[in-house]
């Protein structure tokens, strides 16, 4: 049986049946105690669970070195960090150690450790905290990087990840925290490396990550009244990728649109691009599009920053030519107002 829940409901709940499960599993962040609870995800958790629910002050290195330790002597830690940028103060820790520790011991003794990262944009955020980087994660033999979208997918791939005896770096977009969808009752998990078909087409793979798999929706939803089929692609995690589906679908369309929230230059939108090219270049039937975040750090200014990141027009528009679309029969999905704030028709369910 599903209910309808927030994203950050979904997450609390996967942390709450990880808990009861193994009493292994500890959550450790900036305000994991706090009454808002890191964005509401952990409310009620320190009531129910007690010491296995820990603040930790700002000295992020020296954290995640205690949670990597703790994992290596039994325990399932869960580590959270509010902002991506933050967690660069221990990639020493998560790249060096974490990452490294099964391979240099001969697959005797794994990491299982979840590290939660959020990525986002808006509010003003400015150059130090909307950065995008799963790349840089996704570029570490030894880890794992999930980035879910749906509330469902929050909840299974949470608990999946909880459970791998691998560390996973687990991507939240904060746009998505409110996003509503219907979410399983009870325990499950969804397979990491498995993307996911969120509306089926023919005449062109819109492949994307987090949010943009929102924008990609809305392009696709465009594109069919003008006679378009968009196939939409959930990618949910970008280390293992799972480059079958990609090229089951690419080999379908003949045409392939990368989306990702991260720059492109050394990113996933390029990654998907090669592979397509490499691997199904005789099916393609127009040159493939990558679409990220500018590249530039992104301005503080509310009426500069919305300029760095693609929206669902831009993803419609260069689907029409690839297509062979003429444009004035396309209808533009248009960005709310104002554009540094979240689109209020993204509170689900989609």
């Amino acid at each position: 049986m599903s209910r309808t829940l927030k994203v950050t409901q979904a997450i609390g709940e996967a942390l709450d049946i990880a808990m009861a499960r193994d009493k292994r599993v500890y959550i450790m962040g900036l305000g994991a105690t706090d009454p808002r609870g890191l964005f509401g995800t952990t409310v009620g958790l320190e009531k129910k669970y007690g010491s296995r629910i820990l603040d930790m002050p700002t000295a992020e290195n020296g954290m995640t070195g205690i949670a990597t330790g703790s994992a290596l002597v039994g325990m399932r830690p869960i580590l959270m960090h509010q902002r991506l940028d933050f967690a660069l103060l221990s990639m020493d820790q998560i790249a060096t150690q974490a990452a490294k520790w099964c391979y240099m011991f001969g697959g005797q003794q794994g990491i299982p450790l979840v590290i939660r990262i959020v990525i986002g944009r808006g509010w003003g955020q400015g150059p130090q905290h909307s950065q995008s980087l799963q790349a840089w994660f996704g570029h570490i033999p030894g880890l794992k990087v999930v980035m879910p979208v749906t509330a469902e997918d929050f909840k299974g791939l949470l608990l999946a990840s909880i459970e791998d005896n691998n560390p996973v770096i687990f991507i939240e977009h904060r746009w998505l925290h409110n996003i509503s969808g219907t979410v399983p009752k009870g325990y499950y998990t969804t397979p990491i490396g498995k993307l996911r078909v969120v509306r089926s087409g023919k005449d062109i793979t819109i492949a994307a990550t987090s949010h943009m798999v929102l924008e990609a929706i809305r392009a696709a939803e465009s594109l069919a009244k003008a006679g378009v089929s968009a196939e939409v692609l959930d990618m949910r995690t970008i280390r293992p990728l799972d480059e079958k589906g990609l090229l089951r679908s690419v080999r379908k369309t003949g045409r392939l649109i990368a989306a990702d929230t991260g720059v492109l230059q050394g990113g996933l939108a390029s990654d998907l691009v090669a592979i397509a090219s490499e691997r199904a270049f005789k099916d393609l039937k127009a040159a493939p599009r990558r679409f990220g975040q500018a590249d530039c750090p992104v301005p503080t200014a509310q009426n500069l920053s919305p300029l760095c990141y693609p929206t669902a027009s831009d993803l419609a528009t260069a689907a029409a030519e690839a297509v062979g679309l003429n444009l004035k029969r396309l209808d533009l999905p248009r960005p709310a107002e104002p554009r540094d704030l979240p689109d209020k028709s993204f509170t689900g369910p989609f």
